[in-house]
């Protein structure tokens, strides 16, 4: 789970995202029109920016990894984890009751 929360809806993300594009050509510099946009939709410049790159990588249009498969990576990742863990109770158990089987006196 993430760290931090969403503030923001992804239908305001995505319209933020497509003003900086739009109006990109308005301002000094994209980091001008960032800021001036952050400020309107109150989060801070930082974080349209990120979401900017993200839209750009998602699009094709920078290079990185697409937040789809991102999002797939981290699920195979956690799954992985818990295999492991689930694996490693398992190898536990077994060590437990194969030593309880050995420790168990002989009948004839």
């Amino acid at each position: 789970m993430s760290k931090t929360t969403n503030k923001f809806a992804p239908e305001v993300r995505e319209r933020a995202v497509r003003m900086v594009a739009d109006h990109e050509r308005d301002y000094p510099s994209r980091w001008a029109a960032v800021v001036s946009i952050a400020e309107k939709i109150g989060c801070v410049p930082q974080t349209l920016h990120e979401w900017v790159k993200n839209a750009e990588v998602d699009s094709g249009k920078r290079a990185g990894v697409p937040t789809e498969v991102a999002d797939k990576v981290k699920a195979l990742e956690r799954e992985v984890r818990e295999l492991r863990q689930a694996n490693e109770i398992l190898r536990k158990a077994s060590a437990y009751f194969a030593q309880a089987e050995l420790d168990r006196p002989f009948k004839r």
